[in-house]
């Protein structure tokens, strides 16, 4: 059975310079003869889903932290991607409580990737009944780094967690897929859902920041662990879109954010 109800959560916005989401013709992270030249700064919007099925209640991400600018200062993230466009009603346990649910009523938390605007929350669920999950290449990198952190994943996230992994494409519950996609991380995964009134819809995460990273042709950003997994993960994305007539949701696009159906006035069925 196919699930029931999917919940978008927009919990507020990051600010950054685009140059990191989006590299391409006219776009470059500037020299010292470029500094004085206006920054673009951009409302880099970060969401989490909710998925209830007949087989339990599934989280997608979990943004960013109520405590961000302390927990990010020895990585200098706060520098660059101030967590300042989120209201109260915004933060992330404050968008579940909004549709009813606190964290005891989660069954799985599945991790797109671990960099700290993902997996902001996951300390949330430490010591609850929910299964953690993330892929296992991503699981072995962000254990297996020496120090605090490794660009932007950040132990104090996760650390401490226990991860089930998965490796490849996944179908974790009836209707929703994993979907191996590296590049930006060595584990990042998207996620495919099948609604029965809905269709198909697909959450890229950071393997396509934006809609103009789509293309095509697709447009890299900054933050890339390996630039050919990047493209492939784009293209493999693409034509499960293409061969499925699924909708593609962008991992930080503002604007198609703000113009979907979002919780809890919200949802998709």
């Amino acid at each position: 059975m196919a699930p029931l109800k999917l919940h978008v959560l927009d919990c507020g916005a990051m600010s950054c310079d685009l140059t990191w989401l989006l590299l391409k013709a006219g776009r470059t992270i500037r020299s010292r003869g470029e500094r004085d030249r206006p920054v673009e700064w951009y409302p880099c919007t970060t969401h989490a889903v909710v998925i209830e099925t007949p087989e339990g209640r599934l989280l997608w991400d979990t943004s960013c932290p109520r405590d961000w600018e302390k927990r990010w200062e020895p990585t200098g993230l706060q520098e660059f991607f101030p967590y300042d466009q989120v209201s109260e009603t915004e933060y992330f346990d404050s968008r579940l409580h909004q549709i009813g649910l606190e964290i005891g009523d989660i069954d799985y938390v599945v991790a797109s990737h671990l960099h700290f605007d993902h997996a902001g929350n996951l300390q949330l669920f430490k010591g609850s009944n929910a299964r953690l999950i993330c892929n296992d290449k991503e699981k072995a990198f962000a254990f297996g780094y020496d120090g605090l952190f490794n660009g932007a994943h950040l132990k104090a996230d996760y650390e401490g967690l226990d991860f089930e992994t998965v490796s490849g494409d996944t179908e974790i519950l009836p209707g929703v897929t994993l979907i191996e996609a590296p590049g930006h991380t060595p584990g990042t995964m998207s996620m495919k859902v099948d609604l029965p009134q809905t269709g198909p819809m697909i959450f890229t995460s950071d393997a396509i920041y934006l809609g103009d990273s789509y293309g095509p042709p697709a447009s890299p950003a900054a933050i890339v662990n390996d630039l050919a997994a990047w493209y492939s993960s784009v293209e493999k994305l693409r034509g499960i879109a293409e061969s499925t007539n699924a909708k593609l949701i962008f991992g930080h696009d503002a604007a198609q954010l703000r113009s979907m159906k979002l919780a809890p006035a919200g949802y998709y069925e």
